[in-house]
């Protein structure tokens, strides 16, 4: 958590940061590769974030060419990456903006015991001031916490029991 992280420097300043972290049985470039797919589908309820469609299961041909701009999950653009390292994110759809705020992550993923990868994900809200933007903020962090959950979960499904990268 000490480590420094993508994100932080588009964050805009010290401030609030959340973590989530899964170890997943599979190497990086599996991991990684899975990770790509968030430009395809968000991988977490899709009934409530995905318009009800199921995301995908088989890795889609292509989703691994990334390039900075590009959407993510609909609402994000590709900040940064760095293959088999991490994704780096900014929330910036004018609607989903005004519903949580400003927020930018990056999914990183880093060698765990032999055999496993660890991905962690690092969440930095904006620092809105005032009562409003506290309690959007803590209405965001659980709700989060239930999708990114759910993100993780099926994406180690996916990376340990899918497709190789």
């Amino acid at each position: 958590m000490e480590r420094s992280y993508p994100c932080d420097g588009l964050s805009g300043g010290p401030g609030e940061a959340w973590f989530r972290a899964v170890t997943v049985a599979a190497g990086r470039p599996s991991v990684f590769r899975w990770l790509c797919q968030l430009k395809v589908a968000p991988y977490s309820y899709d009934l409530l974030d995905n318009l009800g469609r199921r995301s995908p299961r088989r890795l889609t041909p292509g989703a691994e060419h990334l390039e900075q701009g590009q959407r993510v999950m609909t609402i994000f653009r590709l900040a940064d990456f760095a293959v088999d390292d991490h994704l780096t994110l900014v929330l910036d759809d004018d609607r989903a903006l005004r519903m949580f705020g400003p927020l930018t992550l990056t999914y990183a993923v880093t060698e765990g015991d032999p055999g496993t990868t660890r991905l962690v994900v690092k969440l930095v809200p904006g620092d809105e001031g005032g009562l409003p933007g506290r309690l959007r903020r803590r209405v965001l962090a659980w709700g989060d916490l239930f999708m990114m959950r759910r993100q993780l979960l099926t994406l180690r499904k996916l990376a340990e029991n899918g497709e190789p990268a």
